[in-house]
């Protein structure tokens, strides 16, 4: 299995409230919280336009952020008491941050799976 090795974007930057990346290929947007630290963020929105113009969709969540959450909701009517952790649109990845993110991002794509993963956007 190959993977993108490469972690600098070719641009990078704020367009408010997105944060984007475009990498050879696709630009990401992401939806991060306001003042949340880049480097950590363990849970955000995430927008990915294609070379070919199609647009698709996922939440991304550490597996520190699942691991939170499910304790969190231990004693509520949340998710059973925080026994299991679903989403439609999710991605679970290793580490936090939007460079991490993107990096995987960018394997999925050179591997095929990115389709399998992300949901496509229909319509304007």
């Amino acid at each position: 299995m190959s993977h993108s090795t490469s972690s600098e974007p070719d641009e990078r930057g704020w367009d408010e409230p997105w944060y984007r990346v475009r990498k050879d290929g696709f630009q990401a947007s992401f939806l991060p919280s306001a003042g949340e630290d880049l480097d950590e963020i363990c849970n955000v929105d995430v927008f990915v336009t294609l070379s070919d113009g199609s647009r698709w969709t996922a939440t991304v969540f550490t597996i520190a952020e699942v691991e939170r959450l499910m304790r969190l909701w231990t004693g509520t009517d949340e998710a059973l008491g925080g026994r299991y952790f679903w989403v439609s649109d999710g991605l679970i990845v290793r580490d936090p941050g939007i460079e991490s993110m993107t990096d995987v991002i960018a394997g999925l794509i050179e591997n095929g799976e990115f389709s399998e993963i992300f949901q496509r956007v229909t319509g304007n």
